[in-house]
């Protein structure tokens, strides 16, 4: 089972200008073929169908915790593009055309589907799919796609961060690019556990280090790249004989977080009268409340 906390894992500084080309940019982060939509589904199907969890079962927790983290990924991405997207259009009568500057964006979808929000695609508007699911039930073989996976994702987080300098962007690529980093690692010494391959050898593929992206620094100094966390209060402890001894960039002691990150506020997005959404008026609003008011009897 999951728990849901109503934090993002990290705190998402607000934009001062809409960015909407730049969040169809931050849409391959999120559903393209190494977004965060692939390795969420590829790591929650190899952990739903994990063979031999109790003789294996440090590889087990490693996949699962790594599938709890995903989950907040992809919220994390989600939020981004949403905070970007914010403030293109503005309120009006239809026939004065509200909604004007939305025709020539890359990505129209974001108008016409979804009231300005994130959809389950990638950058070019292709939707996510399941064919993008890896899971052979060899484990030595799904931890090297594993692996590849994170260091193509990493690769296209590296890209997406040099094409905006957008600061919601660019905040959650810092991020994801020490955390993506975590997994890659990770996945690294399970490999080598697994079969005595110093895989830790091919990295960097791409380069590991963080110190050229200015918002990726900062989570590096607070050792987020040395932090597995379990997203669990008291499971998944076995992943600690995995993620164990020195990092391989700064030598750092490796640590296991039974839970989660701190976390950040998640964005209350405002509503948009010229999309309909969320289409409750403020009379809409007093009747609810009343309703609510009268069901617990006050």
């Amino acid at each position: 089972m999951f728990t849901r906390i109503d934090k993002l894992q990290i705190e998402l500084p607000k934009p001062k200008a809409p960015d909407a080309d730049g969040a169809a940019a931050v849409q391959e982060l999120l559903g393209g073929k190494y977004g965060e939509m692939s390795t969420l589904n590829n790591y929650m199907f190899q952990s739903f169908n994990f063979r031999n969890k109790r003789k294996l079962k440090p590889f087990y927790d490693l996949v699962a915790s790594i599938t709890a983290e995903e989950f907040g990924h992809v919220e994390l991405v989600s939020n981004t593009i949403n905070l970007m997207i914010q403030g293109t259009t503005f309120p009006g009568d239809p026939d004065v055309t509200p909604m004007q500057n939305a025709k020539d964006k890359r990505n129209a979808h974001h108008y016409i589907a979804t009231a300005q929000t994130a959809i389950p695609a990638d950058s070019m508007g292709n939707a996510w799919t399941g064919d993008n699911v890896f899971n052979s039930g060899n484990l030595v073989l799904d931890l090297l796609h594993n692996f590849f996976l994170e260091c193509g994702a990493r690769t296209h987080k590296m890209r997406v961060y040099e094409m905006t300098d957008n600061p919601v962007a660019r905040e959650m690529i810092g991020y994801l690019l020490v955390r993506g980093g975590v997994h890659v690692v990770a996945y690294a010494k399970a490999l080598e556990i697994a079969t005595g391959a110093d895989v830790t050898k091919m990295v960097p593929i791409p380069n590991l280090d963080n110190s050229k992206f200015e918002t990726a620094r900062k989570f590096e100094a607070e050792g987020q790249h040395r932090k597995l966390y379990t997203f669990s209060a008291r499971d998944y402890q076995d992943v600690s004989k995995i993620w164990k001894g020195q990092h391989p960039s700064d030598g750092g002691k490796l640590e296991v977080i039974q839970g989660t990150p701190q976390g950040g506020t998640i964005p209350d997005l405002e509503e948009i009268p010229e999309e309909f959404a969320p289409g409750v008026s403020y009379e809409d609003f007093q009747e609810i409340a009343r309703r609510l008011q009268r069901q617990a009897g006050l």
